[in-house]
C-alpha cells in the first residue's frame, strides 16, 4: 500500500510540474510582440548589409517593450497591407514611421503622437524644378497606400498638372527614389525623415529638398482597436521621454 501512495504521489507530482511548465511556456509565449514594419524605411526601420533590422523606431520598441517585460520580433510586411496585417493579427503593432491621419484611425487605435515630420519633394540637384508649381507636366512619384500619396492626392490642383495627370506608385520608397536617379521620374514625394537620411548616404551634391512641401504630420504607434497595450506604450515613451532615454535614441540616429 505504501508503495501504490508513494507512486500515486509521484505521479500527481509529475503531473503538477507538467502542467506548471505548460503554463510557464504559455506565459512566456504570450509575452511576444509582433512589430510589422517596412524593412526599406530608413532609418525608421530597415535592414543594415549584415541583414539586421535596424532604426530608430526599432531601437524605440526594443526600449519600450523591455520596461513592458515584452519579447519584441520584427516582421516586415507588404506596407500597402498594413492594416490588414494587423488586424488579421499577423502583427500586434505597426511602428515605422507610421503617420497618423483620419482614414487611418478608422482601422487602427494610435498611440500619441511621438515624432513630427513633413512630406517633401526631392528632385535631382541639375533639376529646373524650385517650386511646387514646377512639378506641372512632371512625373511624380511617391510610395504606394503611403502618406505620401494621400498628401500629394488632396492636392487636386497640382495632381490635375502632372504628367498624364497622375502620380507614379512604387511598392517602396526607394524604388521611387531610384527611378529619380535613373531620370524615369522628375520628382518623388516622401518623409522629410527619410529624404535626407537617404540623401546623405548617397551624396548630398546629387538630390536637393524643395522649400515648397505637401505638409507637416505626425507618426504613431498602430494598435487594434481596444489594445490595452497601447496605453502601456503610451505610458512608457512619456517616461522615457522624462528620463532622457527617448533623447539619447534620437540622437543616435538624427545627430546634426
Amino acid at each position: 500500500m505504501k508503495k501504490f501512495i508513494l507512486g500515486l504521489t509521484l505521479l500527481i507530482s509529475a503531473f503538477f510540474l507538467a502542467s506548471c511548465s505548460k503554463t510557464q511556456v504559455s506565459n512566456n509565449a504570450s509575452k511576444i510582440v509582433v512589430v510589422g514594419l517596412d524593412d526599406t524605411f530608413a532609418p525608421m526601420g530597415f535592414k543594415n548589409e549584415k541583414g539586421e533590422i535596424v532604426g530608430f523606431d526599432v531601437d524605440l520598441a526594443k526600449e519600450v517593450f523591455k520596461r513592458l517585460g515584452y519579447e519584441v520580433k520584427f516582421q516586415p510586411i507588404d506596407w500597402a497591407m498594413k492594416e490588414s496585417e494587423l488586424n488579421s493579427k499577423k502583427i500586434d503593432a505597426i511602428w515605422n514611421g507610421y503617420t497618423i491621419t483620419e482614414e487611418r484611425k478608422e482601422k487602427v487605435d494610435f498611440t500619441k503622437p511621438y515624432l513630427v515630420n513633413r512630406q517633401v519633394i526631392v528632385v535631382l540637384e541639375d533639376s529646373n524644378i524650385n517650386k511646387k508649381s514646377d512639378l506641372e507636366g512632371k512625373r511624380v512619384a511617391a510610395q504606394l497606400n503611403s502618406s505620401s500619396q494621400e498628401a500629394v492626392e488632396k492636392d487636386k490642383e497640382i495632381l490635375s498638372k502632372f504628367k498624364d495627370g497622375k502620380l507614379n506608385l512604387y511598392e517602396t520608397n526607394n524604388d521611387a527614389l531610384m527611378e529619380l536617379e535613373s531620370g524615369r521620374i522628375d520628382a518623388v514625394v516622401v518623409d522629410e525623415i527619410l529624404a535626407r537620411y537617404y540623401i546623405k548616404l548617397k551624396g548630398e551634391d546629387k538630390f536637393k529638398i524643395l522649400e515648397d512641401n505637401f505638409g507637416e504630420e505626425e507618426y504613431g504607434i498602430g494598435f487594434r482597436k481596444g489594445d490595452e497595450l497601447k496605453d502601456k506604450v503610451d505610458k512608457t515613451l512619456e517616461e522615457m521621454k522624462k528620463d532622457g532615454t527617448f533623447e539619447r535614441i534620437y540622437s543616435n540616429w538624427f545627430k546634426k
